[in-house]
């Protein structure tokens, strides 16, 4: 495994436990659907909330928020549509963002809920 999907994997554990301290049900981890995928998948307070992990080390270039272009939230809105259409959810769907940085000896962890909205 790649030094950044190790990375990624080790975010997305992070994420999930952090989720799930505070309250969330999570749905699924590393959902796809033919060419679609969403990092978590989780319900709280009636609603359906996607959940883009975004991991780096603390020396990273590019911020992480950055990396979440129009492009990437239009793929995750599709994504989102699709999942809610194959469960039969009917829920108002959010989309939050995590964001880790990863030093040497520990790790911090950034929350952002309702990060972006489709123009649905």
């Amino acid at each position: 495994m790649s030094e950044k999907s190790e990375l990624g994997r080790r975010g997305e554990v992070i994420a999930t436990e952090y989720l799930v301290k505070n309250g969330f049900t999570i749905l699924h981890n590393n959902w796809t659907y033919k060419n679609k995928e969403l990092d978590i998948v989780a319900t709280k307070d009636n609603f359906l909330i996607v959940i883009e992990v975004k991991s780096r080390s603390e020396n990273y270039v590019v911020d992480p928020i950055d990396s979440i272009t129009p492009q990437k939230q239009k793929f995750l809105f599709d994504a989102a549509e699709s999942y809610a259409e194959i469960y039969n959810l009917d829920d108002d769907i959010r989309f939050d963002i995590i964001l880790i940085v990863f030093s040497e000896t520990s790790h911090t962890l950034e929350y952002i809920e309702d990060a972006f909205r489709p123009g649905w």
